[in-house]
């Protein structure tokens, strides 16, 4: 299979642009913005703190290759979330900088029951029926089974920390258990806040004992208004929350690059269960002449798009799994369009125009200022051919 026109496979990066692999003179490089403080996943595993505006964030988050991370803007409204300073304590101590956190740092705490209900405590200012995701980076001591908890709703899920399994839960959705590394994992569910209570109060139990003397390991409590957890926030202080500022990625590509009459867009990407749409577009900046991936809102669906003189060409919708990796690829040419999903055929059109006109790929809306994608990008090409069928499927199997 000869070379893409485009293609993105995250590896290269400065302030402010995304490196395309081809084509190798720049052109189709992405410009790339963030403001301010974001994290990261290393490649030792480890989580790294970016500080510069305009750092792209290749993460590595169980994996061997980087992905290009895209996310909203968030605020964590646990603060400190690098120590147990200003947080409550009953059946039990706490210590601070006992043991290695996720991010290399001598920050981790220890909690330990001295008998009966061992339990770390705070409030925090969140709003009324809002939907949040809550989480917390913990490692067993002696003890297996902790409990995360949202206090004014009930909202909870018990991990077994030896093995990072669920014991239980009640009253919480998109649940995650996700490995760290060296003993750490993060725990995280959404929960909506009370109609009448305008705080949340951010809880961690040891479960079903009493005895004293049983430990654990935390770090890192995140509470975030959305339907999924994102990248770890840092706060410091015990006097404010923190915000990240959201990723954008556009502008990949120009008219000389994309002046195909036929081709193939094919995208290696994890979706995140995002509360809005959001989407991946192939434009010329308008919503006339523009192919379109796009991610819905209830999470479960993937749609392709594809209009040619402000008419819609083509418009057909499948479902995928999200939070995990698919593969798209969308072939056209006049009267000739296919539609590719983790390796299979899902859908033919043989009716219609191409798009023509198009100058810019972006993981956003059509002019890259809107429904922004939210996940990881592992791949992205652009070719001036239709795949044949056999090759269309080998590159979108899993």
């Amino acid at each position: 299979m000869e070379n893409p026109k485009l293609a993105l496979i995250p590896s290269g990066y400065k302030s402010g642009t995304v490196y395309s692999i081809l084509p190798t003179d720049g052109v189709g490089d992405f410009d790339y913005e963030r403001n301010g403080y974001a994290s990261r996943v290393r490649k030792d595993g480890l989580i790294e703190e970016l500080t510069v505006d305009d750092t792209p964030r290749l993460d590595w988050l169980n994996s061997d290759c980087p992905s290009l991370l895209l996310e909203p803007q968030r605020t964590n409204v646990v603060y400190p979330n690098t120590s147990l300073s200003g947080y409550s304590i009953g059946g039990g101590f706490k210590s601070d900088n006992v043991t290695i956190s996720p991010d290399g740092e001598n920050n981790g705490s220890l909690v330990q029951s001295t008998g009966g209900t061992c339990v770390i405590y705070r409030s925090f200012g969140t709003s009324t029926n809002t939907t949040y995701n809550i989480s917390v980076f913990l490692k067993k001591g002696n003890y297996n089974n902790i409990r995360l908890q949202e206090g004014f709703t009930s909202s909870r899920m018990v991990v077994n920390l030896s093995n990072g399994t669920e014991v239980s839960s009640n009253n919480a959705t998109n649940k995650k258990i996700q490995d760290y590394g060296n003993g750490w994992y993060r725990v995280s569910f959404n929960y909506t806040s009370s109609s009448s209570v305008s705080s949340a109060q951010y809880s961690v139990y040891i479960e079903g004992s009493t005895a004293s003397g049983n430990t654990f390991y935390t770090f890192g409590g995140q509470i975030e208004q959305g339907s999924y957890p994102t990248s770890y926030i840092k706060t410091t202080t015990t006097s404010g929350s923190v915000t990240r500022q959201k990723d954008i990625c556009i502008n990949g590509g120009d008219a000389d690059l994309f002046n195909i009459t036929e081709g193939t867009f094919f995208v290696d990407v994890t979706p995140f269960k995002a509360s809005t749409f959001h989407r991946i577009t192939l434009s010329n900046n308008t919503s006339n002449e523009e192919i379109i991936i796009l991610f819905y809102s209830n999470n479960t669906q993937v749609g392709i798009i594809s209009e040619s003189g402000g008419s819609g060409q083509v418009s057909y919708t499948t479902n995928i799994t999200f939070d995990t990796k698919n593969k798209l690829a969308f072939t056209f040419k006049n009267n000739e369009f296919k539609f590719y999903v983790n390796g299979s055929l899902r859908h033919t059109d043989t009716s219609g125009n191409i798009a023509t006109g198009l100058n810019s790929l972006h993981f956003a809306g059509n002019n890259g200022g809107f429904n922004y994608f939210q996940g990881k990008v592992h791949d992205t090409r652009v070719y001036d051919r239709v795949l044949t069928e056999s090759e269309a499927i080998e590159l979108t199997t899993i």
